[in-house]
């Protein structure tokens, strides 16, 4: 049995640990309201943004003469899954379900037989991913200087994707990422980055089609909007990334509050009942000593 020394000091760093824990669900919350309202103001644009794009694909035949962006490679052996995790941990099982729905795509890859490439953006992925898939990933986006996502680092990112696509590295791009629907609830989704995946029209949308006439051509704006809505879609994936993680860790720390407090109670009973079982000793003895006078 603990001595009450022992059990006292286990009191004390339980109380504080507490103390760190509510500190930090207090700042996790407090985050989470200006991460849910980035996440959801930057959604109507990329969803916009996509359906421009559905709008121009639909008026113009894919081919040879298409931007790649759009047409890719002609080939599907090499995939890029690009990985987006946040750079600190205490948030749960945040990093690790999109860690994981990265492994199931890449391994539903490799059995396909196809060649898997990792792109990192995010440290919580990093020791994972290496030490399942060693030799495997081909750059590690350092994310760390920024408190919270900006645009800027999307569109270093979405340059540097480019610049390797069109250096044939890769024929398709995978983006995977958190997608933000509460504080309780962070679905891991997948996407295909590039080339991009033109959502085909359903129902009564599929024959109607609006009058507009564009200038310049159909193609050209292609070209200028491709390279946009790759940035666009990785900062998306960004910002609903920085939401999902402080709803994570603000529920993580809740939690973890509520189970320090009841660690402590059980502490405080074990303590009391083993200081009274001490003075009973005591006062057994002094009564036997007595006694025996």
């Amino acid at each position: 049995m603990a001595s009450l020394k022992a059990l006292k000091v286990r009191i004390t760093s339980v109380k504080s640990t507490q103390k760190i824990t509510r500190a930090m669900k207090t700042v996790a919350a407090a985050k989470l309201r200006r991460a849910t309202e980035a996440a959801v103001a930057g959604r109507p644009y990329a969803e916009r943004l996509e359906a421009v794009m559905a709008s121009l694909a639909s008026k113009v035949s894919i081919g040879p003469s298409s931007p790649r962006l759009l047409a890719g490679t002609g080939k599907d052996d090499t995939h890029l899954i690009v990985v987006a995790t946040s750079e600190r941990g205490l948030a749960g099982g945040f990093n690790t379900n999109i860690v994981r729905a990265a492994r199931h795509k890449a391994d539903a890859l490799l059995a396909a037989g196809k060649k898997v490439r990792f792109y990192i953006l995010g440290r919580k992925a990093r020791a994972a991913l290496r030490r399942f898939y060693p030799g495997m990933i081909v750059a590690d986006h350092d994310m760390s200087h920024a408190r919270t996502a900006a645009f800027g680092d999307a569109l270093d990112v979405a340059k540097d994707l480019i610049a390797r696509f069109e250096a044939d590295e890769f024929d398709v791009a995978h983006l995977v990422y958190s997608n933000f629907r509460s504080a309780l609830v962070q679905e891991p989704t997948v996407v295909q980055l590039i080339p991009a995946a033109v959502p085909q029209a359903k129902g009564a949308e599929a024959g109607v089609r609006a009058a507009v006439e564009y200038e310049p051509d159909e193609e050209s704006i292609l070209a200028e909007l491709l390279p946009r809505n790759v940035a666009i879609q990785i900062y998306r994936a960004l910002l609903e990334n920085q939401a999902g993680f402080y709803g994570a860790q603000m529920t993580a720390m809740d939690n973890a509050t509520r189970n320090a407090g009841e660690m402590i109670n059980r502490l405080t009973i074990q303590y009391n009942r083993t200081r009274q079982a001490a003075i009973t000793t005591e006062l057994v003895e002094i009564i036997s000593g007595a006694e025996a006078l």
